[in-house]
This record gives C-alpha cells, structure tokens and sequence, in this order.
C-alpha cells in the first residue's frame, strides 16, 4: 500500500462514490418505508416494538451490503 490514495482523482472518486452510496441506501430504506403498512419510526420509538427494529436494522445491513457490492464491483 502506497501513497496512490492521496492522489486527488482516487480521493474524490472515493468520496463520490461514497455519497452516491449513501444516496442510494437513503432512497431505497425511504422506499421500504413506504411500502411498509404503518409508520417505521413511530412503532420503533413510541410502541416499542422490538421485532420490527430488529427486521428494520437487517434491512438496512443488507440494503448497505447490496449497494456496497455493486459499488465496489
């Protein structure tokens, strides 16, 4: 490992990349909220419902994954 990740065409691609996987992790956790019947954050945080914060938080390890392997090729 060298000094080739200072250059500034690897750092920024690295950062570009790292937001365009951010942004998609956001848009499709935004899109499975939305199919969801209730309200995510309400049952999580107000009814205390466990189970779905478990299911929730797998959701987005995998979505995480997911975009991580399609960014890293």
């Amino acid at each position: 490992m060298g000094i080739e990740w200072l250059k500034p065409a690897v750092f920024f691609g690295s950062l570009m990349y790292a937001v365009i996987g951010v942004a998609v992790f956001w848009v499709s956790f935004v899109i499975v909220d939305k199919l969801t019947p209730y309200n995510l954050w309400e049952e999580i945080v107000e009814k205390k419902n466990v189970a779905l914060a478990i299911v929730v938080g797998a959701t987005a390890i995998s979505i995480g994954q997911i975009v991580a392997a399609a960014i890293h090729g």
